[in-house]
């Protein structure tokens, strides 16, 4: 089956050099591939297998799995309303997903190759100052919540 050329009016910002980029991105018009269910559960087995990939090679994925463990010890045992408990472990779960993040952005320079370059190490501080922000928010979230219902 031969996919359709999809004739695009560029605007006028746009040079020759993004024009033929663009014209390599096209969507895929009738890409084969699964559908409804079937897809649903191959995505959700490639999503285990990132899982799985991002715990065996990211200590820092381990150390915030192992986080996320004492959050929901900590937000079980604490005398707060279940809306802060979510919370406590919405914010923890939050940095995870974030780690998540960072380590496939670090993945992907790496396997760009290993000479530094400037753009790969913004790449790799932009994600890594993301992992930072979610943690200082987790951080207040957790003194927010404990500090108003034990010290103040």
């Amino acid at each position: 089956m031969q996919i359709p050329k999809i004739n695009v009016k560029y605007p006028s910002f746009i040079d020759g050099n993004d024009k033929a980029f663009l014209s390599m991105t096209q969507p895929n018009i009738g890409k084969p591939g699964n559908t409804g269910i079937k897809r649903i559960i191959k995505a959700t087995g490639y999503s285990i297998q990132g899982l799985k990939a991002a715990f065996k090679h990211e200590a820092a994925v381990r150390q915030e799995f192992a986080l996320l463990v004492v959050a929901i010890v900590l937000a079980t045992w604490l005398d707060v309303s279940m809306l802060e408990r979510i919370t406590l472990l919405a914010v923890v779960v939050l940095v995870l997903i974030v780690e998540l993040m960072n380590s496939a952005v670090e993945a992907v320079v790496d396997r760009i190759g290993v000479e530094h370059h400037e753009l790969s190490g913004r790449a790799k501080d932009i994600g890594s100052a993301a992992v930072l922000v979610a943690l200082i928010f987790a951080g207040f979230t957790w003194l927010y919540i404990v500090g108003s219902h034990y010290w103040w």
